[in-house]
């Protein structure tokens, strides 16, 4: 039986709230507020909270090792960006020629490549895409007609991808081809119901995932093959995104979002776009870093 208890609210007030991950170095859980332009980094043991503006809407990133950089999907590409100095070296600009969309959710995966996704903020619904930045600092289309990218997440043996377009409202498994990065046998995992949204996962050390649903305040726990084993229900009704950390992985971070709630709703939502951590017994898996081959400039 899965259990979960709020133990701590990072009270950020954050009107776009993502992109979460554990840095097992530094001790540290690192986010963005993607409307706000702005990155943070919280340590628990000392609960010392770290907040840089951003040149860009940041909408997901990873760590490089050995670095202080970060690598980063902004809304308009890839960069390497140092938020100790403000440096920001891009890398590959997305989507001239489609300036309707963002880049969104995305995270590196267990072989050190950087994915992440496109949505559509103004024209053409399905203009967006999944892109995959490799070692080589090349960026790969993987995925095309997309909305809304979400949900990227891959299973502890890196077989299988997770991924959403969230208007669908599913979560779609492809065969993961872990040496090439190539995608296959799109499956329909599963589907949520109405007005519940997917947006955020994560993948626990057992294989399941774990689904922030926008619009239904609650994070939902899937089996490898789509059963519903575990809600955890919410303060907020905006989840956005996940992730365990902590020093025995078992803390699982989840960042909120105000973005669209009228003053009623954010009155009965007091919490909404804060950082809510719960205690679980289900261990999580350490946040995977960047690995290029060509590293960032380092600069004075």
């Amino acid at each position: 039986m899965v259990t979960a208890t709020l133990v701590e609210t990072i009270k950020v007030n954050n009107e776009l709230g993502e992109g979460v991950i554990w840095d097992t170095s530094g001790a540290a859980v690192w986010w963005t507020d993607i409307e706000g332009s702005l990155l943070y980094r919280y340590r628990p043991a000392d609960k010392h909270l770290e907040q840089w503006s951003t040149p860009e809407r940041l909408g997901s990133f990873a760590l490089i090792a050995g670095s202080h950089y970060l690598i980063c999907g902004f809304a308009s590409g890839f960069a390497y960006y140092n938020p100790l100095t403000g440096d920001i070296q891009w890398r590959q600009k997305i989507d001239h020629d489609n300036p309707g969309t963002r880049l969104n959710d995305g995270r590196a995966d267990r072989q050190g490549r950087f994915w992440a996704g496109s949505m559509v903020e103004s024209g053409e619904q399905g203009a967006g895409a999944l892109y995959c930045l490799d070692h080589q600092l090349q960026a790969s289309n993987k995925l095309s007609g997309l909305s809304i990218s979400n949900s990227l997440c891959w299973s502890p043996d890196s077989k299988i991808m997770y991924h959403t377009d969230t208007p669908s409202r599913r979560i779609f498994r492809y065969d993961f081809d872990s040496q090439s990065g190539a995608l296959s046998n799109p499956v329909v995992l599963l589907r949520t119901e109405r007005g519940c949204f997917p947006d955020g996962s994560t993948v626990d050390a057992e294989g399941y995932i774990w689904n922030a649903q926008w619009g239904a305040s609650r994070i939902v726990r899937y089996s490898p093959k789509g059963e519903e084993d575990f809600i955890l229900p919410l303060s907020v009704s905006q989840p956005t995104c996940v992730a365990f950390g902590g020093p025995k992985m078992d803390r699982l971070f989840v960042t909120s979002a105000y973005q669209g709630l009228s003053g009623e709703a954010r009155a009965a939502q007091p919490e909404a776009g804060n950082l809510l951590v719960f205690q679980t017994d289900v261990q999580g898996i350490q946040d995977p870093v960047f690995i290029p081959e060509v590293p960032p400039v380092k600069t004075a």
